[in-house]
């Protein structure tokens, strides 16, 4: 194989293929990109975990073909060090790689592993149905739900993402049985049915997959939109020029619609930058085991309050629109946090009922996202 590529196309694709090979597998091939040149005019590179695969193509001056699979880290190290323009890739029948920089001296020699051994990628079937999202769409639902994943990868349905499309609805919950959340978003015109249960690690990188795209793009952001195919046991997600694909988990889901409180007896307005600085001051003291902070609610104010044996207690309040009866609260601060983190709006509803039911927090005026969170005794 020799080849002439782009330094700033090749580092791209092979930040994504790095993302997903498994330097800790049993398995070292799985440590490995594969790079294959087997038609005229451009550069394939591959990345698999047998859980999550990458697939990116990118232009390239092609003077032989071949395949060879090489360290993903090794190789994106250096890469990254090459000066920018063009790159050259030449490898040796002793399955070895060399990488030149046409502008320089500099150069590497990697060990690698013939390419026909680097495992097979999967591709969606031909006649699965495509649907299509917004960049920004997709961006937005992992942004506001990701944090509640449970990071127990031995509770499958609570190590993954539900992601659900009904309609022109697309629609994204997740939880630890601590906390949940859901986030809905619109698609015009779209009528559509799938159901997919997500892991942890590919929302992960699905979230830097759009976050990448929506740099790149800049301006164009917008527009830009995000193909998803479901087929057979694996979710299809491809960008120009990428192809990321994710074994989709064999697990049932909570019923989650049971958790979510079909009414509150007390519903509170509170401005969230003022929240949240309270809340992350009040914190502070909260006892490391548990995070707990007490919260009072009362006519025109909510109390925040926290207390360790260690290191003493905190207190702060924030004036809120609420004109009801007191009540008062326990939960874990980083709960709360992380929703309000995750809100970009100014203000915040919150509904509470009795001191042992769950919390429901909302943007203000708006239905598209909510989240739960459970009390805890303090």
């Amino acid at each position: 194989m020799q080849v002439a590529v782009a330094k700033k196309d090749l580092l791209r694709v092979v930040a994504r293929c790095q993302g997903v090979a498994d330097k800790k597998s049993t398995m070292p091939v799985l440590g490995n990109v594969l790079l294959d040149v087997s038609g005229p005019g451009s550069l394939r590179l591959a990345a698999t975990d047998l859980n999550l695969a990458v697939t990116g193509q990118i232009n390239a001056e092609v003077q032989k073909g071949g395949s060879i699979a090489v360290g993903a880290r090794d190789l994106f190290e250096r890469v990254k060090m090459m000066p920018e323009g063009l790159l050259t890739i030449a490898t040796s029948e002793g399955s070895g790689a060399t990488i030149r920089a046409a502008s320089s001296a500099r150069r590497y020699t990697l060990h690698g592993i013939p390419g026909d051994e680097f495992p097979s990628i999967p591709e969606p079937d031909a006649t699965a149905p495509t649907f299509s999202l917004g960049v920004d769409a997709l961006s937005t639902l992992i942004a506001r739900t990701h944090f509640s994943i449970s990071t127990d990868d031995t509770r499958l349905h609570l190590n993954s993402a539900l992601f659900e499309w009904d309609g022109n609805r697309v629609r994204m919950v997740t939880t630890d049985g601590h906390r949940l959340s859901k986030m809905e978003v619109t698609v015009p015109g779209k009528q559509a049915t799938a159901t997919m249960l997500i892991s942890l690690k590919g929302i992960q990188e699905l979230r830097r997959l759009a976050d990448e795209a929506r740099t790149e793009t800049k301006s164009d952001a917008d527009g830009l939109s995000i193909e998803l195919i479901q087929s057979g046991a694996n979710a299809f997600f491809r960008l120009p020029g990428l192809q990321f694909s994710v074994k989709l988990v064999d697990a049932q889901f909570p019923p989650y619609q049971q958790v979510i409180p079909r009414n509150v007896e007390r519903t509170v307005v509170a401005p969230r930058a003022s929240l949240t600085d309270a809340l992350r001051a009040v914190s502070i003291a909260a006892s490391d085991r548990t995070g707990g902070v007490k919260l009072t609610l009362s006519r025109g104010t909510m109390r925040f309050s926290s207390e360790s044996p260690d290191s003493g207690e905190g207190f702060d309040e924030v004036p809120v629109d609420y004109d009801g009866n007191d009540v008062t609260i326990g939960f874990n601060a980083r709960y709360f946090l992380d929703v309000l983190g995750g809100l970009d709006e100014e203000r915040v509803e919150i509904g509470i009922g009795g001191e042992l039911d769950p919390v429901v927090v909302r943007p203000s005026g708006s239905a598209d996202y909510l989240a739960v969170i459970m009390p805890m005794r303090i």
